[in-house]
C-alpha cells in the first residue's frame, strides 16, 4: 500500500494499516510493561538472593560496575540502567531503519529480539542477555512503528491527529492489562510464568504486524538527491534563542519526571512490604498498583484535556510552561501523600490504601499537565531545520530521569521512608521552581518563536 488517498476507512474511519499498527503496539506495550512491573520485585524477592544470584552468567563483572551495591540498592540501580538505556537505543533503531533495513524489517527484527528477551528472562542464567535483548529490541521497535502511523496519511489529511490518539489508546490498553495478567502470573504462580506470558504477548504482536504488511506504506530506499538536500530548511540566527531555551529545559524535565517514574521501582518494593493489599482474605498482587496508576492516568489525561477545553471557552488558556508549573505543584502534593502515609504508619501495621490512591490521583493530574504538554511545546517551538533532532533530544530527559530513579531508589533501604518520599517531593518542588524561573527569564524566547 502507498500513502492512503482518503478512501480507506475500514478501521474506525481510518486505513486498515492503523488497526494493525495499534494492536501490534498494544501487545508490545503489554509485554514491555508486564516485564518492567515484575523486574524489581523479581530481583529483590528471588534473583539477587543467595542461592540464585550465583546462577547469573557474567554477573560478577557486571555488578562490579555498581561499586559493591547489594540487595534492593543493586536491584534499583539495575532497573535504572535498563529503563534509561531503553530511551537511548531508539537512536540506533532509527539509524538502522533509515540507512540499512527500512522501518518494516527493523520493527520485525526488534519484535523478534524482544520476544527472545522475554523468554530468556524465565532463566536465571540468561538474565543479563535477556536485558540486552529487551533494550536492543525496544530500540528497534519503539520509534519506527510510531513513524509508520504518520506515514499512512497524506500531509493534508486531518485524520492524522486522531490516528495517534487511537494508537495511544492501544498503548494504554497494554499498560492497564499487563500487570493484571503478567504481574499476577509472575507473583502468584511463578516468575517464569509471568515472563513467559510477556513473551507470548510479544509474539502475538509480531503475528499481527506480519499479517498487516500489505496494508502498511511501501518503503523507498533511494538516496536523497542534491535538490532535496538543497530544499531542506536551514537553521537561522533567530532560531537560536528558542533552541537554547528548549535545551535548558531538558535537565529540568528530567528531575521533574523522577517522582512519577519511581512508581515502577522503590514504590513497588515499599507497597509490597507495607501496603494492606488483602481483599476478602486474599493478598492482591503488588503489580496491580501499576494497573491502578495506568487507569487513573488515562482517566485524568482525558479529564484535564476536557477541563482546558471548557476553560478556554471562558478565559485565556494557560501557556505550556504555566501548565507544566501547575503539574509540578500537583506532583509535590502527590509525593506528600506518600510522606504522610509513611510518617503515619503505626509500628507493626500495614498502610491503608487511602493515601496511596490519593497519590495516584494527584500524581496523574500532574502527569497530564507535564509530559504531553512538554512534548507539544518542543514540537511547536523547535526550529523546522532541526525539529526531529530536538524531539529526539527531548527523550534524553527520560534517559536521565530513569538513571536518577535507579540511583536514588537505592536509598530506600538506608533512609527513613518518610524522608525518602519527602526527598521526591523536594525534587518535584525544585523542578517547579526552575520552571517558574525559566518562564520569567526565558519564556519570551518561546513565545517569540511561535509568533
Amino acid at each position: 500500500m502507498t500513502v492512503d488517498d482518503g478512501q480507506d476507512r475500514a478501521f474506525l474511519g481510518h486505513p486498515k494499516g492503523l488497526g494493525y499498527l495499534a494492536f501490534t503496539e498494544a501487545w508490545e506495550r503489554f509485554s514491555y510493561y508486564g516485564m518492567q512491573t515484575l523486574l524489581v520485585l523479581f530481583m529483590t524477592k528471588q534473583l539477587l538472593l543467595p542461592g540464585h544470584v550465583e546462577n547469573i552468567a557474567l554477573f560478577k563483572p557486571f555488578a562490579a560496575l555498581y561499586g559493591g551495591l547489594q540487595g534492593q540498592a543493586l536491584a534499583s540501580a539495575i532497573f535504572g540502567t535498563y529503563t534509561a538505556a531503553v530511551y537511548l537505543t531508539p537512536i540506533l533503531g532509527g539509524f538502522l531503519a533509515d540507512r540499512v533495513l527500512g522501518k518494516r524489517r527493523t520493527v520485525l527484527l526488534g519484535a523478534v529480539t524482544m520476544a527472545l528477551g522475554h523468554f530468556l528472562m524465565a532463566f536465571e542464567v540468561t538474565f543479563l542477555f535477556a536485558l540486552a535483548c529487551l533494550i536492543l529490541g525496544c530500540g528497534m521497535f519503539k520509534g519506527n512503528i510510531a513513524s509508520q502511523v504518520g506515514a499512512l496519511y497524506r500531509p493534508d489529511d486531518l485524520r492524522r491527529a486522531d490516528a495517534f490518539q487511537i494508537f495511544y489508546l492501544g498503548i494504554n490498553a497494554g499498560v492497564i492489562l499487563s500487570p493484571l495478567i503478567v504481574g499476577t502470573l509472575g507473583e502468584v504462580y511463578g516468575w517464569h510464568y509471568g515472563f513467559g506470558a510477556a513473551g507470548v504477548g510479544m509474539l502475538i504482536g509480531l503475528t499481527i504486524y506480519i499479517a498487516g504488511q500489505k496494508h502498511l506504506p511501501k518503503e523507498h530506499f533511494a538516496p536523497q538527491t542534491q535538490q532535496a538536500e538543497a530544499a531542506r530548511p536551514k537553521l537561522q540566527s533567530g532560531d537560536w534563542p528558542a533552541l537554547i531555551a528548549l535545551l535548558v529545559l531538558i535537565p529540568v524535565l528530567a528531575v521533574a519526571i523522577v517522582p512519577n517514574n519511581q512508581i515502577f521501582n522503590a514504590y513497588l518494593v515499599w507497597g509490597d512490604a507495607q501496603f494492606n493489599l488483602v481483599w476478602q482474605g486474599h493478598k492482591l498482587p503488588t503489580s496491580w498498583l501499576v494497573t491502578l496508576d495506568a487507569i487513573v492516568s488515562v482517566s485524568f489525561l482525558a479529564i484535564v484535556a476536557l477541563f482546558y477545553r471548557w476553560y478556554g471557552q471562558r478565559w485565556p488558556e494557560p501557556d505550556e510552561i504555566t501548565k507544566i508549573i501547575i503539574g509540578s505543584a500537583f506532583s509535590v502534593l502527590g509525593m506528600l501523600c506518600l510522606f504522610v502515609a509513611a510518617a503515619g504508619q503505626a509500628h507493626g501495621e500495614k498502610i491503608g490504601l487511602f493515601w496511596p490512591v490519593m497519590f495516584h490521583i494527584l500524581n496523574s493530574i500532574g502527569f497530564a499537565h507535564m509530559l504531553p504538554v512538554s512534548l507539544a511545546l518542543f514540537a511547536k517551538v523547535a526550529p523546522k531545520a532541526v525539529n526531529a533532532t530536538v524531539i529526539g533530544l527531548y527523550y534524553l530527559a527520560f534517559f536521565t530521569a530513569n538513571a536518577i530513579v535507579g540511583w536514588i531508589g537505592g536509598f530506600y533501604e538506608t533512609m527513613a521512608t518518610p524522608h525518602f518520599w519527602l526527598m521526591h517531593a523536594a525534587l518535584a518542588g525544585a523542578a517547579g521552581g526552575c520552571f517558574l524561573l525559566f518562564r520569567l527569564v526565558m519564556g519570551r524566547y518561546l513565545r517569540s518563536a511561535t509568533d
